[in-house]
């Protein structure tokens, strides 16, 4: 089941967990080549606070070296906003020539849940690293917190592939996706999560994305993790824009047969090499068309139903919440 993990591998680099130093502040083992592996920076309960981290960590790997930096729960006792990461990271972002993926807030719900975690402002790092390939970013918005995500539309030329891992991804957020100039964009997935947390994104506020070219290199879109997944089945079934994309991911949300038919008798999707629907509500007789179309054509799907499968639809729920 797709959803909220932490990654053995990032931007094509196994993730390693920088080391805290002893008491001594010494470094306890050695480590791999700066440009080896995807640096996880974790204050670790009780650990030091993330300005020390930092530093501890630029003193022991050559940033100059660094292709691509998770950063994992930045608080060591009480949770945090996300500021001073972005600000450190800006900051130094001319130590870091070589940064090409970046995965803000690689945190489990043992560790805190997505929806509680304190976001902010996160443009000044796509503005500090303008060859920056790849980002992740956990979090959205909650009733929890009063620090929620945003984004400003910007133009960023080198940015291949942009992911929203949330329980709740904030209107403003979506809205400010759809008005980024983003030239090299292949890959883009939007988790929009529920209204309860912060998610109250609508098909008004996602229609820029449907339309063709507004990404001209775009080939997988993801818009998932919805409360009103049929409704954006239903006008994918004519958006323009799947006629570019190679896969589309339509899963984790609270898709049913209404949806899954509007999108089997739209358009053609038989140049689709892969179609996500995973955590669906669909019926035997639905699911077995799905199938059939899939297997006919050569497309691998993703069918698994969502746990508790429920013939009423305020049973319904998504994957991804709290």
């Amino acid at each position: 089941m797709s959803g909220i993990y932490h990654h053995d591998t990032f931007h094509g680099l196994p993730v390693r967990t920088l080391p805290l130093p002893d008491k001594d502040g010494r470094r306890t083992d050695a480590l791999p080549a700066a440009d080896s592996v995807a640096w996880r920076l974790d204050c670790a309960w009780d650990g030091p606070d993330f300005s020390e981290l930092w530093r501890h960590f630029l003193a022991t790997v050559d940033p100059a070296g660094v292709r691509a930096l998770v950063i994992g729960p930045w608080w060591s006792q009480d949770y945090s906003p996300l500021t001073p990461v972005i600000e450190l990271l800006a900051a130094d972002a001319g130590r870091f020539p070589a940064l090409r993926g970046l995965f803000l807030a690689d945190v489990v719900s043992e560790e805190c849940e997505v929806s509680w975690l304190q976001m902010c402002d996160i443009t000044p790092v796509l503005e500090a690293y303008p060859r920056l390939e790849e980002l992740v970013v956990r979090g959205g918005g909650s009733g929890y917190n009063k620090e929620t995500l945003e984004l400003r539309p910007l133009r960023h030329e080198a940015l291949r592939s942009l992911r929203f891992e949330s329980g709740g991804l904030p209107a403003p957020v979506v809205r400010a996706v759809g008005a980024c100039e983003l030239p090299a964009l292949e890959r883009l997935e939007l988790w929009l999560g529920s209204q309860w947390y912060a998610g109250d994104a609508t098909m008004a506020d996602l229609e820029p994305l449907l339309s063709a070219g507004v990404f001209p290199r775009l080939r997988h879109l993801g818009l998932q993790n919805s409360e009103f997944q049929d409704e954006i089945a239903t006008a994918m079934a004519s958006a323009p824009v799947v006629a570019q994309l190679d896969s589309l991911a339509l899963s984790l949300g609270t898709l049913s047969d209404e949806g899954a038919l509007a999108l089997l008798n739209g358009q053609p999707l038989t140049h689709l090499s892969s179609l996500d629907l995973e955590h669906n509500y669909l019926s035997e007789p639905v699911r077995a068309r799905v199938e059939e179309l899939c297997a006919r054509e050569g497309i691998e799907v993703e069918l698994e139903e969502a746990d508790d499968w429920d013939d009423d639809p305020e049973s319904r729920y998504v994957a991804i919440s709290e």
